[in-house]
């Protein structure tokens, strides 16, 4: 598999070293080099770009705001980010933009590479994953991947309990398993992804599998021992759903 890829800095010297990285690496194809976060979008959006070496401290733009611009734009399966910056200080707001990896300065090619690595690893992952999964008796199975600290999880959807959304970050309930996933996205993220006819929103702070719902009362439900409490705004479309049982 190649990943195409570009590099984004303002320093000259650092640019052109990322650039002759990426050319040595056989996996790697190096699809354009910008000295602007501004005139990296273009071609972003012209082109199906896989991977973005991206410095931080840019004038104009920087770029964890490029990275939350990407982060913003439809569809889950977008450009990757790997931040190449001088400074530490800036891991946490890479993490928070779901950046896959994060370069501090000097860094050597055995480091580029390791990055680069784990690049192609989401990508063997991620696209083959944008059709349905087929088993050997011939059913479909389908899966999200969730982001845990720098790798990424396989989740069946079929195993999913429930959801509980957090500040910053949401509990992903399994079935079979004590131990939630606690991975850095929004609930309403995870909505989208998931489908209306098996998951629905019952609380600002709760998605449930509705096949894993035991019990129902009057303002809650019950998956296993817990209960669930239904916010109001949610009531409505849940009791829709109920009455096509009833």
């Amino acid at each position: 598999m190649i990943l195409n890829c570009i590099a984004v800095d303002d320093e000259p010297l650092a640019l052109g070293l990322v650039c002759s990285f990426i050319e040595q690496t056989p996996f790697l194809n190096l699809a354009g080099s910008f000295s602007s976060g501004v005139t990296a979008l273009s071609m972003i959006h012209e082109q199906e770009i896989d991977l973005i070496f991206l410095d931080i401290q840019m004038p104009d733009l920087t770029g964890i705001q490029l990275a939350r611009i990407l982060d913003r734009q439809p569809g889950s399966h977008g450009p990757r980010v790997i931040f190449t910056t001088a400074f530490n200080n800036f891991a946490l707001e890479g993490y928070k933009v779901d950046a896959l990896d994060y370069l501090l300065k000097p860094f050597d090619y055995e480091e580029f590479l390791i990055a680069a690595n784990k690049g192609r690893a989401y990508a063997e992952l991620v696209k083959p994953a944008q059709q349905p999964m087929i088993q050997n008796n011939g059913l479909e199975e389908e899966y999200i991947f969730l982001k845990v600290e720098y790798h990424l999880v396989r989740v069946a959807i079929k195993d999913i309990l429930y959801i509980e959304g957090l500040k910053d970050y949401v509990k992903v309930y399994l079935e079979n398993t004590d131990k939630p996933i606690l991975t850095l996205t929004s609930l309403k993220t995870l909505e989208q992804k998931l489908s209306p006819k098996t998951f629905m929103r019952v609380h600002r702070s709760y998605i449930v599998s509705l096949e894993k719902v035991n019990s129902v009362t009057k303002n809650s439900l019950n998956i296993g021992s817990l209960s669930i409490t239904i916010g109001e705004q949610y009531k409505d479309a849940f009791n829709t759903y109920l009455s096509r049982w009833m």
